[in-house]
């Protein structure tokens, strides 16, 4: 079915601003998926703070031109569903990495993480990033760690000052006379 000019236009401008917005941009092979399969996978990428479109691969190599970004051509072919990070991108590679797993007929292609052409192999390796909230946890933990066992080894001492007293004050009082 062919679309008009002002349609054309429309989506290379939506692109445009997806890829602008976008972290990262990932390309999948949807062939053989059904419309209930791939509104599955929409929500599981709006989730991931994402979102998954069904491109015209023409229309978005011109998008990619028009922002500057390299065109990966040898994963613009076929029936292509794009993934793009508006949030954090190994929560968006994760969630189609994930459906990937779970669907044999879904693949992931590979994409562009900033200006760099990346592997399907290495959209998997940023799938197995910590989000940036986990990495904030970790920090954190690291962070208190150290101050923790500091309070723990204060307490320790004082608790054995105390020992030391109350034993004390025992050994007086067993003494003293009746």
């Amino acid at each position: 079915m062919a679309i008009s000019r002002a349609r054309k236009e429309e989506l290379v401008t939506q692109y445009v601003d997806l890829l602008e917005r976008s972290d990262a941009v990932i390309m999948t092979d949807y062939t053989g998926m059904g419309v209930k399969q791939l509104e599955e996978l929409r929500v599981e990428v709006r989730k991931a703070e994402g979102a998954l479109y069904v491109t015209k691969n023409t229309l978005l190599r011109v998008a990619l031109e028009q922002v500057g970004k390299p065109v990966p051509t040898d994963l613009l072919n076929g029936q292509v569903a794009v993934g793009f990070a508006l949030g954090e991108a190994p929560t968006l590679a994760k969630a189609l990495a994930d459906y990937a797993d779970k669907e044999d007929i879904f693949e992931i292609k590979g994409g562009l993480f900033g200006d760099e052409v990346i592997s399907k192999d290495q959209v998997e390796s940023l799938a197995k990033m910590p989000s940036l909230d986990q990495l904030r946890g970790q920090m954190v933990g690291l962070l208190s760690a150290p101050a923790r066992n500091l309070a723990s080894v204060v307490a320790s001492g004082v608790r054995q000052v105390v020992n030391v007293l109350d034993a004390y004050a025992k050994k007086d009082d067993a003494e003293a006379p009746a």
